[in-house]
C-alpha cells in the first residue's frame, strides 16, 4: 500500500490543495495499475512527510493483525498517527473495501470463468537465452556502446533465428503470434517489424570481426578448450534469384547441384568441439584450392594464445601444393587427403598393418606407404564399407551409362533417329561427360557407311586388372611422421565436424536458399546465422559431454513443448485473478535442462488480482 497525492481543486475560490488516496497497486498483462482503498483527505493534521509514511505502515500493520487474529501489542509512538490509522481502518472494514480472510492460499472461484488464453511457445527460447547469458553477449555489446533497447532486439532477432529459422517478415509474425521470447529479452513485442530485424542484422554483421574474436575466446574459456587441431573448410550456397547487381554471387560448382543459380563462398575455420574461430565469404566462382590463403594470417589470432600452432586438417579441395608449402612456411602441421591418384607409391616394408574400427564398428586397414620425392608422411587408407558404397555407386553409375548407350543406338535403328556421325559422336562426349567415373571402363566403337551415316554403335567393358581396384582406398598425406598411424587416422576423421556443422547452418538454421537481393543483406543475413550456431553449438557441446547427441532440430522440437500460458478466473468477490505461468517441463525437456544446468523455467508465475471496479458518481 501507499500515498498517492492528488490535485483538488475547489470550484469556489480555484485553490487547489493536495488530497491523499490510501491505493494498492496490481498488474494486468504488462500493466500496472492503482486500485483506491480509502480517500484520507488533505491529512492537515499529519503535515510531516514521515508521519504520513508511519500512518501507511500502521494501517498495514492493523490490516494484517486482523487477517491473522493476533492482536497487536504496540501503537504509533504519535498518537495523532496512531488515532488516524485507526479511523481509516475502521472505514477501510466497515465499507468491506478489503477482504480480511487469510486467502493466500484458498480462494473460492466459478470454474466455469476459467480460460487459458496467450499460449506461446518458451522452452526452446529460453534454452537459447539461457545460452547466450553463458556466452555474455549482452555484456559484450553493452561495452561496445549499444544502448539497452538495441541489445534487446539484437537477443530476439538471434534467439528468433535459432529456434524458427525465417525470413524477417516471417520471423516478425511468428514473434508477434506465436513465440514469447519478448516476454525474455523484455522488448516490447508491438514494436517489433521486419524493418527493425533488418537493420539490427546490418548492426551485428558491422561488428563481425569483434564479435566473432570475442566469441571464439569467450567459449575457449568457458569450457577450457586448448584448440590443439583446427577444421578448414568451404561450403557454398545458391541465391533464389537473378542477382544482376550482385559483386560476389557468381556461377559455380554448387555443392547442391543448382548449376542453374548463382552461388556465394563460405569458408569456416572450426575446432574439434565444433566451435567457429573464423569465417568469411567469398565470390561463388572461387576454387577452393585459392581461398586458404587470404586466412591463414587469422589463425594463430583466433585460436589458442598458447603460441603453440594448432593441426590444420583438411580435404582434398583445399590440399593443393601451394596451400600446403603455405603452411609449413607458416609452420603450421597438417593432415590432408591426397589430391592425386593413387599410383606412384610403394608400400613401406619397415611397417606394420594397423586394424582399427570407426564409430560404427566397422573395419579399417592403416598402412605406410612410400612416395618418391615427397617429405611428408603418407598412409594408405583402406575401408571395407566405403568399398562397398563405391562398388554400389560405381554399378548404378554403369547400368545408366550403358542405357545411355542404348538410347543411343536406338535413335540410329529407328526411323527419323539421330544417324549422322558427328551428332552421334556428340551425343556420346555428353554421356561420357555425365559419368565421367565409369566411361573410361568401356571401349566404344561407331560403324559407319559412306557419306558420314552411323550404322550401329557396339560397346564392351574393359577387363580390370586387380591392381587397378582402388575402392574404398585414399591417401592421408601429414607432416605428423612421428605419430602412429591410428592417431593420424584419427585426427584426420575430426573433419566430419566440420561437416556437421555445414549441416547444421544449411539445414537447421536456413541458410539456404538465399532470397535477399542486395550484397549487404546477403551478408547480415549469413552471418545472423552464424550467431544463431554459436548458440545452437554451445547448447549441443555442453549436452553431448552428457551423452546426449540429438540433432538440433529434435532438441527444439522437444522443447517447444513447454508453453507459456495466462489462466484467468473470477472469485467470488468478482475479483478477476489473471496468472500468468510456464507449464511444467515434459520428461524430455527436463533431461535437457538438468544436463545443461539450466533453470526449468523463466519465471515461476506472475499473479495479479484485479479488484471489481468502483461505483463513480455521475
Amino acid at each position: 500500500m501507499f500515498l498517492k497525492a492528488m490535485l483538488k481543486k475547489e470550484r469556489s475560490t480555484g485553490v487547489r490543495h493536495i488530497h491523499y488516496r490510501l491505493c494498492e497497486s496490481y498488474r494486468v498483462h504488462d500493466t500496472v495499475r492503482h486500485h483506491t482503498i480509502l480517500h484520507l483527505g488533505p491529512l492537515d493534521d499529519l503535515p510531516k512527510i514521515e508521519q504520513k509514511k508511519a500512518l501507511v505502515a500502521r494501517i498495514v500493520e492493523l490490516i494484517k493483525d486482523s487477517r491473522t487474529g493476533k492482536k497487536g501489542l504496540f501503537v504509533a509512538e504519535d498518537s495523532a498517527v496512531e488515532f488516524r490509522a485507526q479511523e481509516s481502518f475502521r472505514l477501510i472494514k466497515e465499507n468491506n473495501r478489503l477482504d480480511f480472510c487469510d486467502r493466500h492460499a484458498y480462494q473460492v472461484v466459478d470454474t466455469d470463468s476459467v480460460k487459458n488464453r496467450d499460449v506461446r511457445e518458451v522452452g526452446c527460447e529460453w534454452l537459447c537465452m539461457q545460452a547466450l547469458q553463458q556466452l555474455g553477449l549482452s555484456s559484450f555489446l553493452s561495452k561496445s556502446g549499444w544502448s539497452q533497447d538495441s541489445i534487446d532486439l539484437a537477443l530476439t532477432h538471434i534467439i528468433s533465428r535459432a529456434s524458427y529459422p525465417a525470413s524477417e517478415l516471417r520471423t516478425s509474425k511468428w514473434i508477434k503470434e506465436n513465440s514469447s521470447v519478448c516476454e525474455l529479452t523484455q522488448y516490447p513485442r508491438e514494436d517489433i517489424t521486419k524493418d527493425k530485424l533488418y537493420k539490427i542484422s546490418h548492426r551485428l554483421y558491422a561488428i563481425k570481426n569483434s564479435l566473432e574474436a570475442y566469441l571464439s575466446k569467450r567459449t575457449t574459456e568457458l569450457f577450457d578448450l586448448d584448440d590443439k587441431i583446427i577444421l578448414y573448410d568451404l561450403t557454398n550456397t545458391y541465391f533464389e534469384g537473378s542477382m544482376r547487381t550482385s559483386k560476389i554471387a557468381r556461377f559455380g560448382r554448387s555443392k547442391e547441384k543448382r548449376n542453374d543459380a548463382k552461388i556465394i563462398v563460405l569458408a569456416v575455420v572450426v575446432n574439434i568441439e565444433g566451435f567457429l574461430k573464423y569465417s568469411q565469404i567469398f565470390d561463388g566462382n572461387l576454387a577452393d584450392s585459392q581461398s586458404l590463403e587470404p586466412i591463414i594470417e587469422e589463425l594463430s589470432i583466433r585460436t589458442s594464445q598458447l603460441g603453440r600452432k594448432p593441426i590444420v586438417v583438411m580435404d582434398a579441395g583445399i590440399a593443393s601444393e601451394e596451400n600446403l608449402s603455405l603452411l609449413r612456411a607458416k609452420g603450421y602441421d597438417y593432415v590432408c587427403v591426397s589430391r592425386s591418384g593413387l599410383k606412384k607409391y610403394k608400400i613401406d616394408t619397415r611397417s606394420k598393418v594397423v586394424q582399427i574400427t570407426d564409430k560404427r564398428n566397422q573395419p579399417i586397414t592403416l598402412q605406410r606407404v612410400i612416395v618418391k620425392g615427397s617429405r611428408d608422411a603418407w598412409l594408405k587408407v583402406h575401408s571395407e564399407a566405403k568399398a562397398m558404397k563405391e562398388s554400389g555407386m560405381n554399378g548404378r553409375f554403369s547400368e545408366r551409362y550403358e542405357q545411355g548407350l542404348n538410347q543411343i543406338q536406338e535413335g540410329i535403328m529407328k526411323k527419323g533417329g539421330t544417324k549422322k556421325e558427328s551428332k552421334v559422336w556428340e551425343r556420346i562426349g555428353r554421356l561420357k561427360q555425365k559419368y565421367p567415373s565409369v566411361h573410361k571402363f568401356y571401349d566404344v566403337e561407331l560403324k559407319t557407311q559412306g557419306g558420314g551415316v552411323a550404322m550401329e554403335l557396339t560397346w564392351a567393358r574393359k577387363k580390370q586388372p586387380k591392381t587397378m581396384n582402388r575402392e574404398g582406398q585414399y591417401l592421408l598425406r601429414t607432416t605428423l611422421d612421428e605419430k602412429k598411424e591410428s592417431v593420424q587416422w584419427k585426427i584426420y576423421n575430426v573433419i566430419r565436424e566440420i561437416e556437421s556443422t555445414f549441416r547444421v547452418l544449411k539445414t537447421d538454421l536456413d541458410l539456404r536458399p538465399i532470397y535477399h537481393k542486395t550484397d549487404d543483406a546477403v551478408m547480415a543475413h549469413l552471418h545472423l546465422g552464424l550467431l544463431a550456431y554459436w548458440i545452437v553449438n554451445t547448447i549441443r557441446h555442453q549436452l553431448k559431454q552428457k551423452g546426449i547427441h540429438n540433432e538440433w532440430r529434435d532438441i527444439a522440437r522437444t522443447m517447444n513443448t513447454q508453453k507459456l500460458v495466462t489462466t484467468t478466473m473470477e472469485t467470488q468477490y468478482d475479483e478477476h485473478i489473471v496468472i500468468r505461468q510456464c507449464s511444467e517441463p515434459t520428461p524430455e525437456v527436463l533431461k535437457i535442462y538438468n544436463a545443461l544446468k539450466y533453470k526449468h523455467r523463466p519465471f515461476t508465475r506472475k499473479k495479479s488480482v484485479v479488484p471489481p471496479p468502483e461505483t463513480r458518481k455521475k
